[in-house]
């Protein structure tokens, strides 16, 4: 398929009207038997549209699909003033590939005790920097196999449009990136899973085991979106490019069951579903058939402490735990808790 920076969130609707319904779900606030929760915009970029567009309201399909299709974009396709009120309120400032090329690389020098696993970088007499990708298949060190490199977790904070975790394009130029040339923590993932896998049911397995371990998380609604869509799209990409067919929509599915998780929406700073965490408002009977309204400030707030806050804290899945009410793999835990 061709590399598309802006995902029309239409195609997915198209592939499957469920599939877009789960990269929209916020587990934390979703409940068991109850209609679904969704994420919701968390900027109020898109107030002027109308209803269902203002700062919490949720992210509907109707309000991004059809007639709507080209509401949510990536950054560098915004208008100049919408990117510089972003960086200006919400501190929404997103790096180079390059850059996120060179810090990924690091991280992998340490995991394999060498340089240069993945790529090369370089940079010309201008300045500009780049990277050509390795071409021969990844060898593991003596103690670490393929396997234990997919499995390790990877986390990207403040995720934004997650250009970490995929680089399908370079989010602060625009630029298509092919395929053999991608930088992501997941695209790493999933070339070595394409290297080592020949049938398609290994493949699917370890593309899982990939998706897993990788997690991310975001304020804002539409970068959350565009980075849940990136993800499931470059799945497609990786399967194609191996088996020269699409995935199966099952795969689909369980694979947007997955980033719908791994990659949700949270103050980073509180580690609470946003703005629902401050002044709590409790209305106290009096003697006398009266009531009083007392002001409950918010304790972690005043002290700054990330474990006392009166908000709704995020929760995700620990996907080699047992969960103790269904007996199946996938526990639900609070992001909080895995904080030393």
């Amino acid at each position: 398929m061709a590399i598309e920076v802006d995902i029309l969130e239409d195609y997915i609707f198209q592939l499957s009207p469920d599939l877009l319904n789960t990269l929209l779900k916020d587990h934390t606030t979703s409940k068991e038997g109850e209609p679904q929760r969704n994420i919701f915009w968390g900027t109020s970029d898109y107030a002027h549209l109308g209803d269902g567009y203002d700062y919490h309201s949720p992210i509907l399909p109707h309000l991004i699909t059809g007639d709507n299709g080209h509401v949510i974009m990536p950054r560098i396709l915004k208008s100049r003033d919408t990117q510089s009120v972003r960086s200006r309120d919400m501190a929404e400032v997103f790096t180079p590939s390059w850059i996120c090329n060179a810090q990924n690389n690091l991280i992998d020098e340490a995991w394999f005790g060498r340089k240069e696993v993945f790529n090369t970088e370089h940079t010309d007499e201008q300045g500009r920097h780049s990277w050509t990708a390795t071409t021969e298949k990844i060898t593991f060190p003596e103690g670490k196999t393929w396997r234990d490199y997919v499995r390790d977790t990877r986390l990207e904070i403040t995720c934004g449009e997650a250009p970490y975790i995929v680089s399908r394009y370079d989010t602060t130029t625009g630029e298509a990136i092919p395929l053999e040339q991608r930088i992501g923590l997941l695209d790493r993932k999933l070339r070595v899973v394409s290297e080592n896998t020949t049938e398609s049911g290994e493949w699917l397995e370890w593309a899982q085991v990939a998706y897993k371990s990788t997690y991310g998380y975001e304020w804002q609604g539409d970068n959350l979106l565009i980075a849940r869509e990136a993800m499931l799209i470059s799945f497609i990409e990786y399967y194609e490019r191996k088996f020269g067919k699409q995935p199966l929509l099952k795969s689909l599915n369980f694979i947007a069951y997955i980033i719908s998780w791994n990659v949700w929406q949270m103050d980073g700073l509180k580690g609470v579903v946003p703005d629902t965490c401050g002044d709590k408002i409790e209305i106290e009977q009096t003697l006398f058939d009266g009531t009083i309204e007392r002001i409950i400030p918010c304790e972690g707030c005043a002290k700054d402490d990330i474990r006392r806050h009166n908000g709704t804290y995020c929760f995700i899945k620990d996907w080699h735990a047992k969960d103790p009410t269904t007996g199946r793999m996938g526990k639900r835990i609070r992001f909080i808790d895995l904080i030393k």
